[in-house]
């Protein structure tokens, strides 16, 4: 393949794509082959199909790390690639749905990825019991930063965590990440659908988009949700992505232990003794019930990609 060059995938657009070859050249394209899933984030090799005039991205260069998913059938798939940091985003309003959050620094921690809170919109107040909340994954060893746009509060904190890195924005709808992306990168346009016309005409609307950051390294603006589950053959399947579970499991009795109901297990004890937030520890008990709804709603031939 001697007329392939490499690229980066900054923006996907369905199974549109933006590219950016090693000159800084941005070029639409499209996956070759419907095996092929790529994301935000990817490493590519691609070549130019002078027959149609377009980019077709031919294949994937192996991921660094990446945040997978499980769809209800319990199918992985991933988000975004070759991450360092993950930014969780949440606000005072809408009001923080606090297992989403747990389950994406769950995917974070159990790919290897850097986990950061980003508690936005600060200017409404941070009422006291999300608060006490934050205090628990601080104790856990999650580190939180406050931001306001309006307010201009937090914004140095948030670039200096995102220097030199490649972090991506996820959280619930509302929680302003399209506005902390606009207060950082002025310039940027984080609807840039117009760039690709789906076949029917209808603009397409922007999954995920790479952003270079004014201090080095990039920024990936995602979708919010509603919901998420994280990729289930991708957990530690001891903790979950959990740390204060890792920390414990080893002074449980079995090695093999759940931390549901089994005799002398270290992570139970130390919810009814207080040394593990009881609200982290039914956000596990809910994960570890998910993960099982989704092994068996996948089957034993189906979900790794």
């Amino acid at each position: 393949m001697n007329d392939t060059f490499d690229a980066r995938v900054i923006a996907t657009f369905g199974r549109h794509l933006l590219v950016r070859e090693a000159s800084g050249k941005e070029l639409k394209a499209r996956p070759f082959g419907r095996g092929l899933t790529v994301v935000c984030g990817d490493n590519v090799k691609c070549r130019i199909d002078p027959r149609h005039d377009e980019v077709h991205v031919l294949e994937l260069i192996p991921r660094r790390t990446a945040l997978y998913r499980s769809n209800v059938r319990g199918v992985t798939e991933p988000v975004v690639a070759n991450l360092s940091q993950l930014l969780v985003v949440l606000a005072p309003n809408p009001v923080p749905d606090l297992f989403v959050v747990d389950r994406y620094l769950a995917a974070a921690a159990s790919g290897g990825i850097a986990g950061t809170l980003i508690v936005n919109k600060t200017e409404l107040g941070i009422g006291d019991e999300l608060r006490t909340q934050l205090d628990v994954f601080t104790a856990a060893g999650y580190r939180w930063i406050p931001c306001s746009v309006r307010a201009g509060e937090g914004i140095e904190a948030l670039l200096d965590v995102c220097a030199g890195q490649v972090a991506a924005l996820v959280g619930q709808s509302g929680v302003g990440k399209s506005s902390l992306v606009h207060y950082l990168i002025p310039n940027a346009e984080v609807e840039i659908g117009e760039l690709v016309r789906e076949e029917e005409g209808r603009h397409t609307t922007t999954a995920s988009k790479l952003f270079d950051l004014p201090r080095g390294g990039h920024l990936i603006d995602s979708p919010g949700v509603r919901d998420f589950a994280p990729a289930i053959d991708r957990l530690d399947s001891r903790s979950l992505g959990f740390v204060e579970v890792e920390r414990l499991a080893p002074g449980c009795r079995f090695a093999d232990c759940r931390h549901m109901r089994e005799p002398g297990c270290a992570v139970q004890a130390a919810t009814h003794s207080g040394d593990m937030n009881p609200r982290r520890y039914e956000s596990y008990r809910r994960l570890r019930r998910l993960h099982e709804e989704l092994t068996a709603a996948r089957g034993p031939e189906r979900g790794r990609r």
